[in-house]
């Protein structure tokens, strides 16, 4: 299975792929975290059409696309009547389109972004703790000919009442920083393995 892991830098899916014996590659206009040779410093919509040309054959596709506007937790600047709405609106049509430019391209799809505004409702939502994280981020998944993701190592919710990653009111602990962005993007381990388990086993 041919695998292209697009909008990613930190190389864990790629990775996750790859030490099952996947030929993945990951891409983002970030050069690779890990400095992997099989990460291509370009854009997700060039890396994709790549197949177009020839030069690259995807089976599956693994989309992370930008959220800063589409998630709720940015409608104090992003949403109806706010400065940056138009943003939102150029996000959406965006995104939406790599989504389905990645399905005329690749057999398998799936496209991650947390809980925001896209009007395609997701097929389904993971949290890190159905994956081995005792931590909380709601994400949505919208997949193409895949099946649903099986949780893995469910982790029941602490005693304290509120997950480790977050603040006794539910808020998340990570406080403002230059790499609070990528810090919160990186996919957890724990559903990057599940990703290559499950998606990785499916008949071409």
């Amino acid at each position: 299975m041919n695998v292209l892991i697009a909008y990613e830098s930190s190389g864990t899916v790629r990775e996750a792929f790859r030490k099952l014996g996947y030929e993945a590659w990951s891409c983002d206009l970030q050069p690779a975290d890990d400095g992997s040779k099989f990460h291509l410093t370009m854009d997700a919509k060039k890396a994709i059409q790549m197949q177009l040309a020839g030069q690259r054959h995807w089976d599956l596709i693994i989309m992370h696309p930008p959220c800063t506007a589409l998630c709720v937790s940015g409608n104090a600047h992003y949403g109806t009547g706010k400065p940056k709405h138009d943003q939102r609106l150029e996000a959406i049509d965006y995104t939406l389109g790599m989504f389905e430019l990645a399905k005329s391209v690749a057999r398998f799809v799936c496209m991650e972004n947390p809980v925001g505004v896209l009007p395609v409702k997701a097929s389904q939502y993971v949290q890190p703790y159905e994956y081995g994280h005792p931590e909380s981020k709601k994400t949505g998944l919208w997949l193409h000919n895949l099946p649903r993701l099986k949780p893995t190592d469910v982790i029941p919710k602490p005693d304290c009442g509120h997950w480790d990653n977050q603040t006794p009111s539910g808020q998340n602990k990570l406080g403002p920083s230059p790499d609070r962005w990528k810090v919160r993007s990186k996919t957890y381990q724990g559903i990057a393995d599940a990703m290559a388990q499950q998606y990785g086993s499916l008949d071409l």
